[in-house]
């Protein structure tokens, strides 16, 4: 069998691994627990609820600032596509992946810095 993983990470038993949520939430350390049906992978992050055209039709810089209180980032209009509700919940994405990994630690964003 030949498995390739698009929007998934490796999580063979004992394997940790990062899943990240948006810019603005935590990320989880996770690791492995080697679910056959899952065929040993678990999501990659939390996966987008809205488009990056959508999220700048509905999201404005002022939604953005308001998300990222608490959160160093570089504001700007070019950055609200990445909007934490541009992104599925990360707790939900987690809850879902239960059988696929135990979480190790989760970790809380105090930075952000997206290039141009």
């Amino acid at each position: 069998m030949w498995l390739t993983r698009k929007g998934a990470i490796d999580a063979t038993e004992g394997m940790l691994g990062v899943i990240p949520g948006s810019m603005g939430t935590r990320s989880y350390v996770v690791r492995g627990k080697g679910n056959h049906d899952g065929l040993w992978s678990a999501p990659h992050g939390a996966g987008r609820r809205f488009s990056r055209t959508k999220a700048k039709q509905l999201f404005t810089e002022q939604d953005l600032a308001a998300a990222m209180v608490g959160i160093e980032y570089r504001h700007g209009k070019e950055w609200i596509d990445e909007i934490p509700q541009a992104y599925k919940d990360i707790d939900r994405v987690m809850a879902d992946a239960e059988p696929l990994v135990d979480v190790v630690t989760s970790l809380r964003q105090t930075m952000n810095v997206k290039g141009l």
